[in-house]
């Protein structure tokens, strides 16, 4: 008869239960640094023996939590305590969209350690050939359904860009519950899935700008200096409405970049740019000077019609009661604008590609470029590296400006 191998002080205990199957059990430290016992069953003693060796592997790797929550609980205890305080306002939105829309209604109920790299990976199929018209219940909440409800699926999908950003949302929370010692390996980095192929846009030719601006400029549109900041200068559509008057100095001819306008949650936020990397003081073109001069007079001469209903906000684009741009709103009127110039539409966020094309087709030095479009790396102008003075990107949108500004309409008076 084999003698067994005596276990030492607190290596644990496996046990028949009274109830059926087994159970052990193995001396374990918490996050916390509570020393306490953690439990592992099943149904035969070998499969409970392996467990019980792989809760012993953990308990030498590090601290091992005895308590532990659902997906769902702890992806809300993660937007709340990790995201919230340390991400832009838009970022936790999106992050707890994408957390309540596609990934707590299939994956919330499971228990965070219980996760598996196959149930990722059949989310991840699930998700990219399920109606999420139907699954989201968009067409039961309209006051007159027109598709799902009615049993007329309209078979609305999820993107390749939303199916991979849901899954960086997960990915990004599994590797926080690692660093917090709730689960010991991040399963959704172990899904596969495709990489999503970006979409091109054609950006505007310098023929194509100068068309959009003199249609705009001729029709009088309350919108056209900044149509011209964001094509001259690649604006953000965020940076261009958050401008207040305070960062405009025309008479130096600069413009100060630090702040943009979002809608989030509801709200309309004016707050810093996302990194350092994008503010920036921009030497002002001719044509941009010639603009800003223009609105300013329209402007006035709106605040005068408002009267005690004007709103002294300070922004420099406005509606004719002092309130900011809505972005959509902006991003509607840009789009309307194209159509009636006779150009192809292009989204708004597009226009720094087209900036960037200008510059290129007026030999503007990449690094000139590089400080025009404010990027944080040369790579992603191009790879080129050498020095420029201000002088010299105060030179290349001077040209710029001055190409602009060459067609009838503008030029006469700008």
């Amino acid at each position: 008869m084999s003698k067994q191998r005596a276990r030492s002080n607190g290596e644990g205990s496996i046990y028949a239960r009274t109830a059926g199957g087994y159970a052990a059990y193995a001396w374990v430290t918490t996050p916390t640094g509570k020393r306490t016992r953690k439990y592992v069953y099943g149904k035969t003693r070998e499969e409970v023996h392996s467990k019980w060796l792989a809760l012993h592997q953990q308990a030498r790797q590090g601290a091992v939590s005895t308590t532990v929550p659902s997906l769902a609980e702890y992806l809300a205890a993660w937007l709340a305590e990790v995201i919230k305080p340390t991400a832009a306002p838009a970022t936790v939105a999106n992050y707890g969209m994408f957390v309540r829309l596609y990934i707590a209604p299939a994956l919330g109920p499971k228990r965070l350690d219980k996760l598996t790299v196959r149930d990722v990976q059949t989310w991840l199929n699930r998700l990219r050939s399920t109606c999420q018209c139907c699954a989201q219940g968009k067409d039961l909440a309209r006051a007159t359904p027109r598709c799902c409800a009615k049993g007329l699926c309209c078979e609305q999908v999820a993107s390749d860009w939303t199916v991979r950003s849901a899954w960086t949302v997960l990915r990004s929370a599994l590797g926080n519950a690692v660093r917090d010692e709730l689960v010991h390996r991040n399963v959704a980095e172990l899904a596969r899935l495709p990489m999503p192929r970006p979409k091109r846009v054609r950006p505007w030719t310098v023929d194509e700008v100068r068309q959009f601006l003199e249609a705009a400029h001729a029709a009088h549109d309350p919108l056209y200096a900044a149509y011209v900041l964001i094509l001259t200068l690649g604006l953000r559509r965020g940076e261009v409405l958050g401008l207040k008057w305070e960062d405009v100095d025309l008479g130096a001819g600069e413009l100060r970049i630090g702040w943009q306008l979002q809608r989030v949650g509801g709200r309309l936020l004016r707050r810093e740019t996302k990194t350092g990397a994008s503010d920036a003081v921009l030497p002002l073109p001719i044509i941009c000077v010639a603009a800003l001069n223009e609105w300013a007079a329209s402007q006035t001469r709106w605040q005068r019609e408002a009267g005690e209903a004007w709103q002294p906000l300070g922004f420099v684009f406005t509606t004719r009661h002092g309130l900011p741009v809505e972005p959509r709103n902006f991003h509607r009127d840009f789009k309307r604008r194209s159509r009636r110039a006779g150009v192809s539409e292009i989204p708004v966020h597009a226009t720094r590609k087209t900036c960037a094309s200008l510059l290129v087709a007026l030999d503007v030095h990449p690094r000139v470029a590089m400080q025009i479009l404010r990027h944080s790396q040369i790579a992603v102008t191009m790879n080129v590296y050498s020095e420029v003075s201000s002088d010299t990107t105060k030179a290349a949108l001077r040209l710029l400006g001055e190409s602009l500004t060459s067609g009838p309409s503008v030029s006469r008076d700008a």
